[in-house]
Formats: C-alpha cells, sequence, structure tokens
C-alpha cells in the first residue's frame, strides 16, 4: 500500500482482523489506525469482564437494538468512550480525550475541560437508535 507523493513512507491499508484471542499480540497492543481487531464472546457479561481485563481503556462500541444491553455495557464498562449503534466516537475538539488506563500517559487529558479539571475520570457516551431497531415504524 502506497501513498502517492509518499511512497517511502509506511503505511498499512484499513485492515479487519478477526478470530483475535486475549492472548495474541495483535490484542495486547493498542493500535492507532485503520485496524479493526474482533473478538467474539459467548455473552454481555463476558464482554464487559473482557474489556475491563484489557490494561488499556481507550475505548469500545457495542451494537445492539437492547437499550438495556446499551445501558448495562456504557454503565459496567471501564473506559474512556463509549459508541452505542456507532463506532468509537472521536469528534475533537468538542469532546475530551477520555481515555482511561494503560491508555493515558500522566494525569491529566489534553483537551477540553479535562486540561483544568484532571481530578474527574469521565466517560463520553455517543448513542444513536433507529426507530426501525425499536420495533418502532414510521411513514
Amino acid at each position: 500500500f502506497t501513498v502517492k507523493g509518499y511512497e517511502g513512507g509506511n503505511w498499512i491499508a484499513p485492515t479487519i482482523v478477526a478470530g483475535v484471542k486475549p492472548h495474541m499480540e495483535i490484542y495486547k497492543e493498542e493500535i492507532f489506525g485503520p485496524v479493526l481487531v474482533c473478538v467474539n464472546v459467548e455473552s454481555l457479561d463476558d464482554a464487559i469482564e473482557l474489556i475491563n481485563n484489557n490494561r488499556y481503556g481507550n475505548g469500545t462500541a457495542i451494537f445492539t437494538a437492547s437499550g438495556f444491553n446499551a445501558r448495562k455495557f456504557q454503565e459496567y464498562v471501564d473506559v474512556g468512550q463509549v459508541g452505542i449503534n456507532l463506532p468509537i466516537p472521536v469528534p475533537l475538539p468538542f469532546f475530551s480525550f477520555t481515555g482511561s488506563r494503560g491508555s493515558i500517559a500522566g494525569d491529566i487529558h489534553f483537551y477540553g475541560k479535562q486540561g483544568v479539571q484532571f481530578y474527574t475520570q469521565t466517560k463520553t457516551i455517543t448513542a444513536q437508535w433507529k426507530s426501525e431497531s425499536l420495533g418502532m415504524h414510521t411513514s
């Protein structure tokens, strides 16, 4: 993969890696780039446990038609950014960087009010609900 005008650069095309297990190196490292790492679990509780046992806490997402599952997920996952029915939201500078645990170096966030209020741990929840997923039909 090359980018015109930057042929000597190190580039990776958008990549999806499926079947990932927690013991794999790609799971253990925090990746910033066009990479989607897919890990399958048996239940919502297993997903929450998997996320919370990871040393990083930048963000995660859930796609569901269940408001109960979405609410439980956003409440119990220990990450800085949660997407519900959309990928991890990163609409900077509207929200501060809200990574947690191993996803932040130092004791303050570097955008938004967090630059001053660094004693508060925040969680950004962004959700999208389509009327079809709620069993409602509009004409």
